[in-house]
């Protein structure tokens, strides 16, 4: 991956405007990214708000983002997931049913959907082709918002279906990278491999170095104010994980024993079950009542 050319030549003179949603309870950023040209825009990484404990849904965070859209009069055209969450719920379908637009996602969810479908013990009636989604990404495909081109970088590792969005001179890294103090991201879920992850970090830190970079997650390493844009040239300088040119074997050594170290994020089981399904629930049963499953030692545990 690391020796893959970046295949597109990103435009640093569209310059969109980018607006920001921090989720607290899931220390998510969702964002709003809008055609500086027109009234287009796109939403990347909604939230639904879950309770647990609970099983209560609500979303307030979407209803946030969907009353800056309506309030200035922009019109949404795309709805993207840079991946499948393992930490939040998305809040696409919700948003779609609301403003419209085309929900899109990297091809490889269909390997993510076979994984977890069969950890989830879904049937055959769950479709595994990602038709829950309205467009699937290729590396290198692009798609409009406006007059503004975004395009698509492969970038696995964290799971067989990330990708990051290049729109202008903003690209959206999903859990690829995190701020420069914060590193990168696990890479031991099913389907997650370190030595994949840092090739596709490369090929992050290939774009341009004033390319603006937009994380999906910030944790504020040791107390710091929460942060998520930061740009190419800081990430290569910076980064604690990946900067100053560190190998690619000492960044596998590094990733599997932090990883090894890690607990599984608190809403890893209900996440994957919905987004999955491209933020939807699971079928209701003929009571008309859903249900989240929780497989018994379906997923390694850190001490694994």
């Amino acid at each position: 991956m690391s020796n893959q050319p970046i295949p597109f030549t990103p435009d640093l003179g569209a310059k969109p405007e980018v607006v920001a949603f921090f989720d607290e309870p899931t220390n998510t950023i969702s964002y709003i990214v809008k055609d500086p040209n027109s009234n287009a825009c796109a939403v990347i990484d909604s939230v639904m708000d879950f309770d647990y404990a609970s099983g209560h849904i609500a979303y307030e965070g979407a209803d946030r983002i969907i009353a800056h859209i309506r309030n200035n009069g922009w019109t949404l055209e795309w709805l993207i997931e840079t991946h499948v969450h393992a930490d939040h719920l998305s809040a696409a379908p919700y948003i779609q049913s609301k403003l419209g637009g085309k929900l899109g996602i990297g091809d490889q969810i269909r390997v993510v959907q076979d994984t977890f479908g069969k950890i989830f013990n879904e049937g055959t009636e769950f479709q595994r082709d990602g038709s829950q989604f309205d467009r699937l990404f290729k590396d290198g495909d692009s798609y409009q918002i406006g007059t503004m081109t975004a395009y698509t970088l492969f970038t696995p590792g964290h799971t067989p279906a990330d990708m990051v969005h290049v729109i202008g001179n903003a690209a959206f890294v999903g859990d690829t990278l995190f701020m420069p103090d914060g590193g990168s991201a696990r890479a031991d879920f099913p389907g997650g491999d370190a030595r994949t992850l840092y090739r596709s970090i490369q090929r992050v830190l290939a774009l341009p170095g004033e390319m603006r970079l937009f994380m999906c997650h910030d944790y504020g390493p040791n107390g710091r104010d929460i942060a998520w844009e930061t740009t190419v040239a800081e990430e290569r300088d910076h980064n604690i994980h990946v900067g100053h040119g560190t190998s690619e074997d000492a960044f596998v050594k590094m990733r599997m024993e932090r990883d090894k170290t890690l607990s599984m994020p608190k809403l890893i089981i209900p996440s994957l079950q919905v987004n999955m399904r491209a933020g939807r629930l699971p079928p209701a049963d003929d009571a008309g009542k859903t249900y989240l499953k929780v497989p018994i030692n379906g997923l390694k545990t850190a001490k694994e």
